[in-house]
């Protein structure tokens, strides 16, 4: 999948460690109707390979060549077509680890470009010594909540919501 990505030029942006970062948002009429947001971190390191010396350097390429790290595809979906959201099976907005076809984690809202960088910048690059995802201009502009009630009963993830 990492391959067909990079051939067919899928994706917005591609991290220094190889990791691909993919963003997708449909609006009509000014509203937002659906949005895919994905993580796909590189399946090895061939510049490892060839300069090892540089990232056995570094923090943050020890974390990443870690042998007891698995990397897997992070993906935010957001989705108020009609007959998609259905309350706990497939919420309007949900968190999806690694390829599990019914992996739908609630989500309280749909993310902005800003929530979704800072998320991948502060989880994954992020070290002791270099703060990257503090170098991002903010925004504190989101989308209002869409988290069905009952899925405010079952864990979830909860996301900022900035009120002026």
């Amino acid at each position: 999948m990492y391959k067909a990505m990079i051939e067919n030029n899928n994706f917005n942006y591609k991290m220094i460690d190889g990791a691909l970062i993919s963003m997708s948002y449909t609006f009509k009429n000014k509203q937002l109707i659906k949005h895919r947001l994905s993580f796909f971190p590189a399946p090895n390191l061939e510049s490892f390979q060839n300069e090892p010396d540089g990232y056995l350097e570094d923090e943050l390429y020890n974390e990443i060549i870690d042998r007891r790290i698995v990397a897997f595809p992070i993906r935010f979906d957001f989705d108020t077509s009609d007959g998609v959201p259905i309350p706990l099976t497939h919420p309007k907005s949900h968190l999806t680890l690694g390829q599990y076809k019914h992996c739908r984690i609630p989500v309280s809202t749909a993310l902005t470009p800003y929530q979704f960088l800072n998320f991948i910048i502060t989880n994954f690059y992020n070290t002791i010594q270099d703060n990257f995802s503090n170098q991002l201009s903010v925004f504190k502009d989101c989308f209002d909540l869409t988290i069905f009630d009952n899925e405010r009963e079952v864990l979830h993830v909860n996301t900022p919501v900035y009120r002026n």
